[in-house]
């Protein structure tokens, strides 16, 4: 049977609109794959073109008559564009997307590169004379000037010799042109601005030397394992990261370090930049367009070795690619909130399949999937118990704001809390306020017993609207805003309302005295503003630095001594099955800011539910006890990872047919008669109408996920066969981190 290969022509972002069809001679089948470059007859001339295998199918689309055949392989092709065509394929496949979307989120978006413009003499000293002369003769003034700054300069920019010989472009040209000057072009690159920090000589514990003796010991084994690192806050995580590169660097090889966005880019990089200097760039969303191409650019021309940055830059065109580090692995902004809605934790996995790298993630609070992996054997299990030069983690005290609220404190602020940080303050050492805002979806909850209602079929949040309901978006229940709480009767019960700035205020009132930076999404609008922040703090130019959950990640500053949680149950409670899983990591990388000098820490959790294994684990900070629990929650409830998810987002302008039409489109599904799927849905999205376009969302578990693709599929095909209607968009989501 005849095998046909799809070919993208041209991988430059114009011409990705189109995938060819090539019939698969007999002789190339075998070398022939996802990713492999090449040669095809193309167009009315046959013109022999290079082109990308995007995919291999038993059926073409076109005409068979039509079909033209493959000519023959690239030999010497480029690597890396091989790669992260194949990776785009299979984006294609896992994530349910177009070619085109995947490409263009594989490959970098073509800006224009920066030159410089030299300008040189091609005159001997001589012939510049006589130059000179004759120019002055015929009174070209202009031209004596230039010529006069070349003689005395030798060489110069173009726009610094038009400027000192104010003249313009126009005599230029006409040198030129009599063979006089000849400009001299250079691409300048746009390099994003890193600090070094002074190096300081780390003599590292057992514990990190036996975890880079069984990497090291795989590694020149050339076993190419996927491994996580469990290391507790404060056990030196990076400085294994950095000894790892070590390792793969003296190979000749690349290395890929991800960070959870800009917030961590401050102290993480300048620590790997002063280690291994100008082998190191960055990419981050503060940069510009034209300055994150350049280091795309400078990657793929070998001129870096080392690429950190947030998910965008596990995409960087490195070709001799060795180890891939994922740091604070759990991050939700991992994944893709835009199609493809991917997660940069598989996208790794599979670029290290592909390239033959080592995968590496990281994190004192691992994500519950990543963790449940290791305990299957999928990933090699690495540990860090202990914080370097044998330091105490910071001693938690849990209040109870029930009590507070009952014994007349109404404050955002605990009185064990105001206690610690009057102390703090009087010894001359830093805060930092936490305001765990991450999750907060409208709960309602009741102030005097902390009784949050809750789906009585998903065990999840019920979410307040503006109509008044109070709803589940995972299967739609609903029931009216109760008006006092269930359990006990108080009239106390409704949602939280807070909010940086007005934390900010209380402390001012409360201590006037002190210093204070607040760091949040107003703060750090401006280009640079998160690292202005976070040096004056690190510097001790503020004595509490109050933020949201920006603050708690991975930042490591000696002389604070004590963390305030402020309202844990913002996270608890979102309207999403894996509230807990947050809650537990944020708190507890929370606590882990306190106590990394040489003062011992304290940190002080407030919460209307201190009895819920989420807060209690996170106070004791023992994960995996708190996984214990969480992964039998999932297993009851057949929640990922125990059970593969998939959100069906629906949205039309016309609220009638997408009511009608979502109804339709479940009974299709049902149709399908696949064992043990579970549908849910379809229910209102948590923002059931945006910017005049309404939303719902279907979603479907399945214990393998390959049925899940399967009904994906044949949406897929619904909606190209024109059987759904086309005012209808449909989006899909694997395993969403958050209810839509």
């Amino acid at each position: 049977m005849a095998k046909y290969a799809g070919v993208i022509v041209d991988i430059s972002l114009e011409k990705l609109d189109r995938v060819f069809d090539y019939r698969i001679p007999a002789h190339l089948e075998e070398r022939i794959h996802p990713g492999a470059q090449a040669w095809i007859p193309f167009g009315m001339g046959n013109r022999r073109m290079k082109g990308f295998v995007v995919n291999i199918s038993d059926t073409c689309t076109y005409e068979e008559s039509r079909v033209k055949e493959l000519l023959g392989v690239c030999e010497g092709a480029v690597p890396v564009e091989g790669q992260l065509i194949e990776l785009a394929s299979w984006m294609r496949e896992k994530y349910g997307c177009t070619m085109n979307q995947a490409m263009k989120t594989v490959l970098p978006v073509k800006n224009k590169v920066k030159e410089q413009v030299k300008i040189l003499v091609s005159l001997n000293a001589d012939e510049q004379m006589v130059a000179a002369y004759i120019a002055a003769n015929k009174r070209c003034k202009a031209r004596i000037r230039v010529l006069q700054a070349l003689m005395e300069n030798g060489t110069l920019q173009k726009e610094v010799l038009l400027q000192e010989a104010a003249t313009t472009a126009g005599t230029l040209k006409e040198l030129q042109e009599e063979g006089m000057i000849f400009f001299q072009s250079e691409t300048v690159y746009r390099l994003p601005k890193i600090s070094k920090e002074e190096k300081k000589r780390i003599t590292l514990n057992e514990e990190q030397k036996n975890v880079l003796k069984v990497f090291r010991t795989d590694y020149e084994e050339e076993k190419r394992e996927h491994y996580l690192l469990h290391g507790v806050t404060g056990s030196g995580k990076t400085e294994v990261y950095m000894e790892m590169l070590t390792t793969v660097l003296k190979e000749g090889k690349q290395a890929i370090v991800l960070i959870p966005e800009i917030a961590l880019t401050f102290q993480t990089v300048m620590r790997f930049y002063t280690r291994f200097g100008e082998q190191v760039s960055v990419i981050h969303s503060k940069l510009s367009a034209g300055e994150r191409y350049d280091q795309m650019e400078r990657a793929k021309k070998g001129e870096i070795s080392v690429m950190i940055g947030p998910r965008s830059a596990i995409f960087t065109p490195f070709s001799n690619l060795g180890i891939i580090i994922i740091d604070e692995e759990h991050e939700g902004s991992y994944k893709s909130e835009i199609t493809p809605k991917y997660h940069a934790r598989e996208v790794a996995k599979k670029r290290c399949e592909v390239s033959g790298a080592v995968l590496v993630l990281g994190s004192a609070t691992p994500s519950i999937e990543s963790y449940f992996k290791a305990s299957c054997g999928e990933y090699k299990l690495l540990k860090l118990s202990k914080r370097i030069n044998d330091l105490k983690l910071a001693d938690v005290q849990v209040v109870d704001l029930r009590t507070e609220l009952k014994e007349g404190n109404r404050s955002v602020i605990s009185r064990a809390l105001r206690a610690q940080m009057q102390d703090a303050l009087e010894n001359k050492q830093q805060i930092m306020l936490f305001l765990n805002r991450r999750g907060h979806t409208g709960f309602i909850s009741c102030r005097s017993c902390g009784h949050v209602l809750k789906c009585p079929h998903c065990d999840v949040s019920l979410t307040l609207h503006k109509d008044g309901r109070m709803r589940c978006h995972y299967c739609g229940y609903e029931q009216l805003q109760a008006k006092q709480c269930p359990e006990c009767a108080s009239p106390y019960i409704g949602g939280f309302r807070a909010g940086t700035q007005q934390i900010e205020e209380v402390v001012k009132r409360e201590f006037p005295q002190a210093r204070i930076l607040r760091m949040d999404l107003d703060t750090t609008r401006k280009k640079g503003s998160y690292e202005e922040i976070l040096n004056r703090f690190s510097k001790g130019e503020a004595d509490i630095l109050i933020g949201t959950q920006m603050i708690v990640k991975g930042h490591d500053f000696p002389a604070v001594t004590l963390v305030g949680v402020l309202l844990a149950d913002l996270s608890l409670h979102g309207s999403d099955y894996m509230a807990a899983e947050r809650t537990f990591q944020l708190l507890t990388q929370a606590v882990g800011r306190a106590g990394r000098g040489d003062q011992p820490g304290n940190a002080v959790i407030q919460t209307y539910q201190p009895e819920h294994y989420a807060v209690r684990e996170a106070a004791s900070q023992n994960y995996e006890a708190f996984y214990d629990l969480e992964i039998a929650y999932r297993d009851l409830m057949s929640y990922p990872p125990m059970s593969g998810m998939l959100a069906m987002l629906l949205q039309s302008e016309d609220e009638t047919l997408l009511e009608n039409d979502a109804e339709k489109i479940k009974t299709s599904i049902l149709e399908l008669e696949i064992p043990l799927l579970r549908v849910t849905g379809p229910t209102p999205a948590v923002v059931s109408k945006l910017n005049d376009v309404y939303r719902k969302v279907i979603y479907l578990k399945h214990e393998d996920t390959k049925m899940l693709y399967r009904v994906r599929d044949f949406i897929d095909e619904e909606v190209k066969n024109e059987k759904i209607n086309k005012q209808i968009r449909v989006e899909f989501d694997e395993n969403p981190l958050y209810a839509y």
